[in-house]
């Protein structure tokens, strides 16, 4: 009988045990605006490096480097008109990863035609292609900033990733 009462009173005090505390709520981090600046420097270096690295691989590229980072590089060049903002320019193009994956062309026949500054071409063709003459071809290696930014196209260029754009201008009106 004493062993059952001992039983019962150890029960008993274990089932007066109080629960376990609750845990602290977790604090969301603080992201400053230093922390960011600092994180989109660094971004910028890396991708920096990696487009002077496809540079160094076609040494028969002569980029002119602009003052915002697009790398401009004329393959034909001619003495025709010259784009200008408003003008509607029809191009053929096409659009790779620094990996040469394929992500955009235009469809053989075919011709893409946009505004010029007026319109929502990426704005690092739109730098590029005010550089250019009707009948020219040129080479556009676009950083991410001048191209598709922080989320990519959300499809086929990915996030933070830069561009190359061969572009020819066939005509402007």
């Amino acid at each position: 009988m004493k062993t059952v009462c001992f039983l019962i009173g150890v029960m008993i005090l274990l089932a007066c045990e109080s629960a376990p505390p609750a845990p602290a709520p977790k604090k969301d981090p603080q992201w400053t605006k230093e922390q960011s600046s600092e994180m989109n420097k660094e971004l910028t270096v890396e991708e920096d490096i990696d487009i002077r690295l496809y540079v160094e691989q076609h040494v028969e590229y002569k980029a002119q480097i602009t003052g915002s980072g697009l790398r401009y590089i004329p393959l034909v060049t001619t003495k025709g008109q010259q784009a200008k903002p408003g003008d509607d320019a029809h191009v053929d193009y096409s659009v790779t990863l620094l990996d040469g994956t394929q992500c955009y062309k235009t469809p053989s026949d075919e011709v893409d035609i946009f505004r010029v500054d007026k319109s929502n071409i990426e704005t690092g063709i739109q730098e590029g292609i005010k550089r250019m003459r009707v009948g020219e071809k040129s080479v556009l290696i676009i950083p991410s900033h001048l191209a598709h930014g922080l989320i990519g196209d959300m499809d086929k260029i990915p996030p933070l990733t830069p561009i190359v754009v061969e572009i020819e201008l066939l005509e402007l009106k």
